[in-house]
């Protein structure tokens, strides 16, 4: 049965199925370069896991180039995970290749897929720090959620692979730089929760952050539509965040992609008017842009992979959905008590507040009769000739000094652009925060310990039923979990040492034993040849 398993690891791990005992050279260093590449493919993979929460923003950049939908965020996911799984396999077969004293004889198809390997990560990495090098801020948020279970993970990793450790250090005439080695990583893995500071590790867990629908709720129904809008009121949010723009006949009307080619992702600008798909928002009027289809894209390209989730009538829905005005969804917010937060697009074309989007805005929002208090003021330009017209309306800023200088008390921000430890500082000022956009659980919890006020979603489905963070821990249970586990390590890997060593000593014995035994046998046959010389001789 031993011979068999030998046989496998390998065949899987050098290709070659017959024992060979002969070393390639430099395998040892192979085995390194191994280990680097799994580390960095797992790393990698991490990143890329983390990052999804902001998946579409990738795909609608790549979209602005290529003018084609596809989901590449997905590809790359895919690619990693694919790339991560079959490092760290080999690299298991290969601490299996070590535990057996098999020759680390790795096939060269395993060399130059691993050469491949950390060129595509090293262009992940080297492509993701550049085009996308505030996504880094995330990944640092992450570990705040993840790293007491990384903590968990590496102690049962430390403790397995110390029985490798153990083993080599009673054979090898290294002993003290392997045992300090393994003393140092020891050390830094049963104290790095000293260095743990997470939000979820808290006594006082903050209410629920209030959901505030991102352009309505995209993933059950087609972006910035009327649907979307009502999915995400079923979603009870507080607010609906969209994006207004000017029409040629100067009415507001509700679309995120602006500039050139605005419509060709989310309508069927290049069905209905030929020729036209490379206008501006202001070669359109609002009639025009009624005419147009805004949800059969949506069924078309599934951005969110939900489509599925969705029945027959409401796909006949999302496909009937046109392009709505900002008076349509001001109707729906007085009456149902919601509030409405939005980006004005191409504020700095105009020439003077008159002839601003601020002003045709303030107008139709006016004209519609909801309570001023409903409107959460975004736009930086005209701010102050806004707030003459309208005092009323709710001043929200996404720069921490503005809002300062100008008395506000409302920030709203990307997620990445406060630390946990600010959200906790503003909110003790009575200070609201609106964080933008959250889609991913481990990301709301974390912010939800972190006292947000409220988060813009495009997963308010998702969050609607969550009653408490995904984890939350006081510190005390913390602090007793963390000792406990340190312990257990530290007994299983005491416990492995004594076994090696006890083992050794036993397999030295008995060694001995069947040398002395092959001595007293030699010297029995030695003794009879001489008899039988004598004999012979008398």
């Amino acid at each position: 049965m031993i011979s068999i398993i030998k046989t496998c690891f390998r065949g899987i791990y050098s290709c070659h199925w017959n024992s060979d005992n002969t070393r390639q050279k430099r395998s040892c260093c192979w085995f390194s370069f191994l280990s680097f590449v799994s580390i960095l493919a797992l790393s990698w993979m991490y990143v890329c896991f983390i990052a999804f929460n902001d998946h579409t923003d990738v795909n609608e950049h790549v979209f602005k180039k290529l003018e084609k939908w596809v989901d590449w965020y997905m590809i790359v996911m895919v690619i990693s995970a694919i790339l991560a799984t079959y490092c760290f396999l080999l690299l298991v077969f290969g601490l299996l290749h070590f535990a057996i004293r098999e020759p680390l004889n790795l096939h060269w198809l395993h060399k130059v897929f691993l050469v491949l390997g950390l060129l595509t990560d090293t262009i992940g990495i080297a492509g993701f720090s550049k085009e996308w090098i505030e996504e880094w801020q995330t990944v640092y948020m992450s570990f705040q959620a993840t790293a007491p279970f990384l903590h968990l993970g590496a102690l049962v990793a430390l403790t397995l692979i110390s029985w490798l450790v153990f083993k080599n250090y009673h054979t090898s005439a290294c002993k003290v730089f392997i045992m300090m080695t393994f003393l140092v990583v020891s050390t830094a893995v049963f104290l790095c929760p000293l260095a743990i500071c997470s939000p979820c590790i808290t006594s006082n867990l903050p209410p629920k952050p209030s959901l505030v629908g991102h352009r309505g709720a995209p993933m059950l129904a087609p972006e910035n539509t009327m649907m979307s809008f009502r999915k995400s009121m079923e979603c009870g949010v507080v607010a609906f965040e969209t994006d207004v723009q000017i029409s040629k006949d100067m009415k507001p009307f509700l679309m995120h992609d602006n500039g050139e080619k605005y419509l060709l992702r989310t309508t069927d600008v290049k069905k209905k008017f030929p020729g036209r798909d490379n206008s501006m928002h202001t070669n359109f009027t609002l009639q025009e842009l009624k005419m147009l289809n805004a949800g059969e894209w949506f069924l078309r390209t599934d951005p969110f992979h939900s489509v599925s989730s969705l029945s027959e009538e409401e796909k006949r829905e999302a496909n009937n959905q046109t392009v709505p005005s900002l008076s349509e969804l001001l109707v729906m917010a007085k009456k149902h008590n919601v509030s409405l937060i939005f980006d004005l697009k191409n504020e700095n074309n105009s020439t003077g507040f008159h002839n601003s989007n601020s002003f045709y805005t303030t107008e139709t929002i006016i004209k519609s009769g909801i309570s001023p208090d409903k409107i959460w003021w975004l736009p930086r330009e005209y701010r102050h000739n806004v707030r003459n017209i309208s005092p009323g309306f709710k001043q929200v800023y996404n720069v921490v000094d503005e809002m300062n200088a100008d008395g506000g008390s409302f920030l709203n921000m990307k997620y990445s652009s406060l630390s946990t430890r600010n959200i906790s500082e503003l909110r003790e000022k009575n200070v609201s925060v609106n964080l933008w956009v959250v889609n991913e659980r481990w990301l709301f919890s974390l912010l939800w310990c972190s006292g947000a006020s409220s988060v813009t979603t495009n997963a308010c489905h998702i969050f609607k039923n969550m009653s408490k963070p995904d984890w939350h821990l006081e510190p005390k249970k913390y602090m007793g979990i963390w000792i406990s586990a340190d312990v257990i390590s530290l007994l299983l890997m005491f416990g492995q040492f004594l076994w090696q060593r006890s083992s050794l000593n036993t397999s030295s014995e008995k060694r001995c034993h069947c040398k002395r035994e092959r001595k007293l046998i030699y010297l029995k046959t030695m003794n009879k040849k001489q008899n039988k010389n004598n004999d012979e001789h008398i």
